[in-house]
């Protein structure tokens, strides 16, 4: 998560800043206001908290969600760290292969040269002769 002053918080820190919150949606809904006279009216009050605590909540859910996704992507990053770094130990191996591939190959053309270079002197000859 990134932080205001570019520094990036890892969920550790993210749940610790949720930890020093003022409220809760459930402090806000049971907060009660002593009413003094020609005080804000109760019920405009109440219903602006109301809207404040669905915000809260939706703010709450959202991040939650987010460090859900923010942790699946880091332990998706690990395992593809893991790999890279199995995949970099291997290509020793693939270098030989496409040699021995490249040596069939090789063999294969000089073989095929062989026998059908036989064959095409075998009918250059028979043509000749007739």
């Amino acid at each position: 998560m990134r932080m205001p002053n570019g520094y990036r918080a890892n969920n550790n820190e993210v749940f610790l800043n949720m930890a020093k919150r003022n409220f809760t949606p459930k402090d806000i809904l049971q907060k009660e206001f002593k009413p003094k006279m020609r005080g804000y009216d109760p019920d405009d009050v109440d219903g602006f908290l109301d809207n404040v605590i669905k915000d809260y909540e939706s703010f709450t859910k959202d991040n939650q969600q987010l460090s859900d996704e923010n942790e699946r992507l880091r332990a998706k990053v690990d395992e593809l760290t893991k790999q890279v770094a199995v995949g970099a130990t291997s290509p020793s191996s693939q270098p030989t292969s496409t040699v021995t591939n490249m040596d069939i190959l090789k063999r294969l053309s000089n073989l095929e040269r062989h026998v059908f270079g036989a064959q095409l002197d075998n009918n250059q000859n028979e043509s000749h002769r007739l």
